[in-house]
């Protein structure tokens, strides 16, 4: 073995191959220059698609790279040793370098015959683009599903705290009607006896004053047991067809008598409203207390709005044609916990003595036994809104 390897590199009796091309210098430079070029190229194919192996190892056909790797190196050193025999004839080690490009070549053709039913199975880039389209669209339908059932879910929570606001406003106003009923009939019988008292009291000044006092004291409880009554959505109502513009107009100066010099008063009228079968007193009670709580609201001075317009709202599941009274108040405003309590009765953040509590508690059963509705809307800060959506009537 050694021997053949030996008499394969022996060049004792060889001549270069630049004698066969008669050493003409045309014949012999155009051949180097052309083997130094292809020699380079092949060499520099190699690093090319070593260094994407390196960096694409998730790249699955890494042995066809390197088979590839190995075989041009292999090219490109038959190039360089075609320019060394033109001028040493070292044929033997020309021949072991052809064949270990050959066996590299035969390996390399088999890996790629054998990886070719797995290439034409490969997606082309149409149908990547149409499966990337097709996969963007499961996912938009995927977000869309689930942004769907997220608002669901918001509406469902949204609808149970509205229920459990409902029912517990039903049970206070339960509660409250009751209390106000029989207190009021207590009052009526008070106040009976105190007008008998005071027209057989005689002139005795000190019982005259004493009843003046009982009997102011009675009224105002009397007055309480109206909101109460109001809040119950029990209060006895003289509903009638009440222009809402002309209604605010005329209250207007009694309003901008209670907001004083700390508020401004701004309306905003719609002429197309239409009219609303209420109490007008009622309805005159509710803007005035909503007043008061705007004029307690402001820190300094302020803006009170009373706007209205048509508005179509529903009520007990039905669309309805209505007016909408909106009293926005550039105040204080309230925080989650005190808007989630404003409506009940007897509940105020005002000091003691500057409140009953049953201002909001009377404009709520007001409007609710009259048949609209009434939302709140408040921040810390910037200002309480509140909404008085009414149906408006056709009787004359």
């Amino acid at each position: 073995m050694w021997g053949f390897v030996s008499a394969l590199l022996s060049s004792d009796s060889l001549s270069p191959h630049g004698i066969c091309l008669l050493w003409r210098p045309e014949l012999i430079w155009t051949q180097v220059t052309a083997d130094a070029v292809i020699g380079l190229a092949y060499y520099s194919i190699p690093f090319v698609l070593a260094y994407f192996a390196a960096k694409r190892p998730d790249f699955g056909f890494h042995r066809v790279i390197w088979c590839f790797v190995g075989f041009i190196l292999a090219c490109g050193t038959t190039h360089f040793m075609s320019i060394w025999t033109l001028w040493v004839p070292d044929y033997g080690l020309e021949a072991l370098i052809k064949a270990i490009t050959a066996v590299l070549s035969v390996a390399t053709a088999t890996l790629l015959w054998w990886l070719l039913p797995i290439a034409l199975r490969m997606p082309s880039p149409e149908q990547l683009n149409e499966a990337n389209a097709a996969l963007a669209l499961h996912v938009k339908e995927r977000d869309d599903a689930l942004l769907a059932l997220r608002k669901e879910s918001e509406d469902l929570h949204l609808a149970q705290d509205m229920l459990r606001q409902a029912q517990k406003m039903e049970a206070v106003g339960q509660l409250t009607g009751g209390v106000a009923h029989d207190f009021n009939n207590l009052l009526t019988a008070i106040l009976m006896s105190l007008d008998r008292a005071a027209k057989q009291g005689g002139s005795d000044p000190k019982l005259e004053k004493s009843l003046k006092i009982a009997t102011a004291a009675a009224e105002r409880a009397a007055a309480l047991t109206n909101q109460m009554l109001a809040f119950a959505r029990k209060q006895p109502l003289r509903p009638m067809s009440v222009e809402v513009n002309e209604l605010i107009e005329n209250l207007a100066p009694l309003v901008k008598n209670i907001l004083g010099e700390r508020g401004v008063l701004r309306l905003e009228l719609d002429p197309e409203v239409g009219n609303v079968w209420i109490d007008r007193n009622q309805l005159e009670q509710a803007l005035l207390n909503l007043t008061v709580n705007a004029r307690d609201a402001f820190e300094a001075r302020g803006v009170m709005t009373v706007t209205t317009h048509p508005v179509n709202f529903r009520r007990d599941g039905e669309t309805v044609t209505g007016t909408q009274i909106v009293v926005a108040d550039s105040g204080s405003g309230m925080s989650e916990e005190v808007k989630a309590r404003a409506f009940d009765p007897f509940f105020t953040t005002k000091e003691v003595g500057k409140g009953s509590g049953l201002g909001l508690s009377q404009v709520y059963g007001f409007v609710q036994q009259s048949g609209g509705t009434i939302e709140l809307q408040s921040q810390p800060g910037r200002g309480t809104r509140i909404s008085i959506q009414l149906p408006v009537t056709a009787k004359a």
